[in-house]
């Protein structure tokens, strides 16, 4: 059974925001232990990042901040814009997962 695999959908923006996020997550602080304490979540986390790291061109070219700045905006414009922005931007809530 865990040699079946799943198929995520995600357009290359989705994909963009998201790889630099784990990143971050991942490599640039200690985030990943405070977020997801259970490690054997962190097997799905590091195949995800992996795959978009591979996949991506964006993330080794010389203009990545500004490419990376678009992607979100379109991002957001898509989820609504500066409303969609602020939602995202609010402090954790009671029913917050990432403690």
């Amino acid at each position: 059974m865990d040699d079946e695999t799943v198929l995520i959908k995600l357009t290359r923006d989705q994909a963009f925001v998201l790889s630099d996020w784990l990143y971050d997550v991942m490599m640039r602080s200690d985030k990943l232990d405070a977020i997801v304490p259970d490690r054997a979540v962190w097997s799905g986390i590091y195949a995800i990042s992996g795959t978009l790291e591979t996949t991506l061109p964006e993330v080794f070219m010389p203009d990545y901040a500004s490419r990376l700045d678009e992607a979100r905006q379109r991002l957001l414009d898509a989820m609504g814009g500066e409303e969609a922005e602020h939602s995202l931007s609010r402090p954790p809530s009671g029913d917050d997962i990432s403690g």
